[in-house]
């Protein structure tokens, strides 16, 4: 297997399963959360939840892959997945949404805005509902 960090287009970090952090995380590399996050995610590459991840928080990042659970709005540049193991409780405002059958939703989404790295976005944008699809 080779090194994630050989190259600036393979940097990669994980969150392990034993890790919590509460707080505001940034990163600027690839992420996967196997542990849990409280507070909020402000990411500039691609962030996944793996299926033992738990974060309370709002996330921000330019594609978001949900597989564990979530409990905050998305805040996503490019796209927004979740997989059928997902269980996601918030917002999503992403140009970009895939919902796989199996996966627990609740919230709103809104794919009308193009979003972009000069649009500020924070929890504020989507407004809560009580919708759930």
């Amino acid at each position: 297997m080779s090194n994630p960090y050989n190259s600036a287009s393979e940097r990669a970090s994980i969150l392990g399963p034993t890790l919590y952090f509460k707080g505001d995380l940034s990163a600027e590399e690839d992420l996967l959360i196997q542990g849990r996050v409280e507070g909020s995610i402000h990411h500039t590459q691609r962030l996944t939840v793996g299926p033992q991840g738990t974060v309370k928080a709002n996330i921000h990042a330019q594609t978001i892959i949900v597989e564990g659970t979530v409990d905050g709005d998305l805040l996503a540049e490019k796209s927004v997945t979740v997989k059928d193991s997902a269980k996601v409780c918030g917002n999503i405002l992403s140009p970009t949404v895939s919902i796989l059958e199996g996966a627990s939703f609740s919230g709103s989404i809104d794919m009308g805005k193009k979003t972009g790295p000069s649009q500020k976005l924070d929890a504020r944008t989507v407004k809560p509902t009580t919708s759930a699809a």
